[in-house]
């Protein structure tokens, strides 16, 4: 066991409050709130109650609702039962749509917060002006969600279009979206039943109906810890997330940023995988989207989500990218070919416990021996949390540079897909929809892993330290099933191994409509077909992810034995 670097968690914060701050509010609110966390009695109360009460005196134009709140409960605490009362009469007086102190009332730790002020007749009152703040809050943003997602489509009336090509036509052609009023918004998102989570969205400043947005999907860390939330304020666009909000507004990119849990999320398990696509379909209605420009980022469980989709479900996305990745599937097997079809941009620092550098040094060998279309930038001297450096601001100009550049590419001529769960086997033009794993594989149908021979880790001390382990990158719980196809002239040719059945999507841009489709399947002849606009097929395809680009107009259903 070798140490390899020493940084002390508290150093960090420590040298960043140091850098940033002199004697000022926000460093003596800081003392504050870490005297309280160490307090093991009433003195300790006291001290943190009376650095906010210098904060407040010192610098009374900064004064904050976090300031208040603690405040409160600290006095509370103390029995000192007036003084309680008036910071929370306080707290509720700065309240506004994006900083919503009545939370610090209702709330459900707010009872054992405020213990001994529950019996004073202050608190019931208190109690209902906060639940009366709480009420015009959820209707304000009811009213602000409805007015975002009217639905641009209507006007388009899908079932009145009789013809196929016409229909066809009229959905590739329609750019007739509505105004916002509003630059950003906390949209409620169903997950199931009653179960409910959010998404906040933040438009380009000059937003314009007329013109079509590239989207990018900020996906959060440390989903473990993290629990559904019906709406998010305005606070999601600074801290860790300031430059995105910075380069998006630059290079007129729509901002997204779900919200998920320990269920619910991007990683593990596979209950809440479905939302980011789900949101997009949403967002296709509401707003101008360019669906051939629509990309994922994250940082830490956040870029093993986004990795995840692109080996996954990467059709709605042109790219993908991760701060501090943990690049693996965590439901089943990972499969690296699949990026043949996409392509990543990973930011790796040397200090990462989630992933170590040896394992991203390994990884890249990989994809340059594949060819694929993947980037490594290493970044030396940063811990996992990266994105909270100001040193970090490097990086997103190369990010929105890339997002500007790329684009989807759904009609390619050539697609390699491997699967082991057909619900995940979809690239593009071709599905798999039954996998037959009891046949032997085909000889270019190959798993792809590699050895991780160190780790690092936090001791006690809050020291780096490296362990040597032997230990293989990816899991593989289940067999798989695999195709590789191309396209052209009107005829496909695929080749399987171990699929039952698959489907070929078609579309005007692939084929000549006029002329007969060819499908070989394993150097045999299956399919001899003249496709058309099946009007009904569009529709129902359509009405499944608002696609404008990747619009198809035709299926082939294919049994390969």
């Amino acid at each position: 066991m070798r140490k390899i670097f020493i940084v002390p968690l508290f150093f960090l914060y420590a040298f960043s409050f140091k850098q940033t701050y002199a004697q000022s509010y926000q460093k003596l609110t800081d003392s504050a709130l870490h005297v309280m966390w160490a307090a093991k009695d009433t003195a300790g109360y006291r001290r943190s109650l009376n650095l906010y009460e210098e904060a407040f005196k010192l610098y009374p134009r900064n004064i904050d609702e976090t300031a208040l709140y603690k405040s409160a409960v600290l006095a509370g605490e103390l029995k000192e039962i007036d003084k309680s009362f008036s910071y929370l009469e306080r707290l509720l007086a700065v309240n506004n749509q994006n900083n919503n102190t009545w939370r610090s009332i209702t709330g459900k730790f707010a009872k054992d917060e405020y213990k001994n002020l529950l019996t004073d007749q202050r608190w019931v009152l208190l109690v209902k002006k906060a639940e009366l703040l709480k009420a015009a809050f959820f209707n304000d943003l009811a009213q602000a969600q409805s007015e975002f997602q009217q639905n641009n489509w209507e006007t388009l009336k899908l079932f009145q279009i009789k013809d196929g090509k016409t229909l066809y036509n009229h959905i590739k052609s329609f750019n007739h979206f509505k105004p916002k009023s509003k630059q950003n918004y906390s949209i409620k998102f169903k997950v199931k039943d009653s179960l409910y989570t959010s998404y906040y969205v933040s438009l380009p400043p000059k937003y314009n109906p007329e013109k079509r947005y590239a989207v990018l999907f900020f996906l959060h860390g440390a989903v473990q810890s993290n629990a559904l939330s019906e709406f998010q304020s305005i606070d999601i666009l600074q801290g860790w997330n300031r430059f995105y909000t910075k380069y998006a507004d630059l290079n007129d990119v729509i901002m997204v940023y779900p919200k998920a849990s320990r269920q619910y999320n991007w990683m593990t398990p596979n209950d809440g995988f479905f939302m980011v696509p789900a949101m997009l379909k949403e967002l296709k209605q509401s707003v101008n989207i360019d669906d051939d420009k629509v990309f994922i980022i994250g940082h830490s469980n956040g870029a093993t989500g986004s990795f995840s989709y692109l080996m996954k479900q990467q059709n709605p996305f042109a790219g993908f990218y991760g701060f501090n990745t943990r690049p693996v599937v965590r439901t089943g097997g990972t499969f690296i070919l699949n990026i043949k079809n996409r392509s990543f941009f990973n930011v790796s620092t040397d200090q990462d416990y989630y992933f170590p550098p040896g394992g991203n040094d390994s990884l890249n060998v990989i994809m340059k021996s594949l060819k694929a279309d993947y980037q490594d930038h290493r970044y030396n001297g940063f811990p996992h949390w990266f994105p909270q450096f100001d040193e970090s601001e490097t990086v997103y100009p190369l990010i929105f540079k890339d997002i500007r550049e790329r684009s989807r590419m759904p009609f390619r001529k050539q697609i390699y897909w491997e699967c082991d769960d057909i619900n995940y086997g979809r690239a593009d033009w071709i599905q798999i929809t039954a996998l037959d794993t009891v046949h032997q594989a085909a000889n270019w149908h190959k798993t792809i892993n590699f050895n991780i021979h160190r780790l690092l880790a936090y001791n006690k001390s809050n020291e780096l330290i490296a362990k040597d382990t032997l230990l293989k990158a990816f899991n593989f719980p289940r067999k798989s099933g695999a195709i590789r196809c191309d396209y052209n002239n009107n005829t496909f040719r695929i080749e399987t191994s171990r699929v039952g059945a698959l489907k070929i999507f078609i579309s005007p841009e692939m084929v000549d409509m006029d002329k007969p489709v060819w499908v070989y399947v394993n150097g045999k002849l299956k399919i001899k077909y003249k496709t058309f606009y099946n009007r009904k097929f569009i529709v129902r395809n359509f009405n499944e992810n608002y696609d404008r680009k990747a619009l198809w107009v035709d299926e082939l259903l294919v049994n390969v034995d």
